[in-house]
């Protein structure tokens, strides 16, 4: 197996730490009644509401299709109010919607900044504040020159053995979420 580089290394521990954190959110959001991804769209929703379904999906980085499914069960649980106009959904939360969210959201804060508070001092929360916003507006730009730019669609290649990626080679417990 071929010794995959720092750089690799380091997308591979900050995806676990994000799968990682993410389901010690959602065990902790449970008692709320909510996912991470519930959570994170009533919060969404809070900030610009009204907000479009376009417009969420959007924020949230979800598919249309994977959004719709989150907001019928949102709605039927009282969390939020669709409006049609149009053509157009606009989303608000309803009353049990902000205080649940009102609830749920300081203790959510309190639950990740634990993740990072247990661990690092103020210095390396600073240093590491830093680095992930510097490769956060890389990944932004490079999105961007992608949507501005896309790669041509290539043919079908000829039936060949596919080549052995080495990430392919970890454990169950070593996969990542593709977020």
């Amino acid at each position: 197996m071929e010794e995959l580089s720092l750089s690799t290394l380091i997308w591979l521990r900050m995806a676990r730490f994000v799968q990682n954190s993410n389901q010690l959110s959602n065990e902790h959001l449970r008692r709320f009644g909510l996912s991470v991804a519930q959570f994170e769209a009533l919060a969404h929703i809070r900030n610009f509401q009204p907000i479009t379904q376009t417009d969420l999906a959007r924020g949230l980085t979800v598919s249309g299709g994977g959004i719709s499914r989150m907001l019928a069960r949102l709605e039927r649980e009282g969390l939020i109010c669709r409006q049609q106009n149009w053509k157009t959904k606009h989303i608000t939360l309803t009353d049990r919607g902000a205080e649940v969210l009102a609830r749920a959201y300081p203790s959510q804060l309190e639950q990740q900044a634990s993740l990072f508070d247990e661990v690092l001092d103020e210095e390396e929360k600073t240093t590491l504040h830093a680095l992930m916003k510097k490769l956060y507006e890389h990944s932004v730009d490079r999105r961007s020159d992608a949507d501005q730019h896309p790669a041509p669609e290539q043919a079908p290649e000829t039936e060949q053995a596919p080549e052995t990626d080495p990430s392919d080679e970890t454990s169950p417990s070593e996969e990542t979420d593709p977020r």
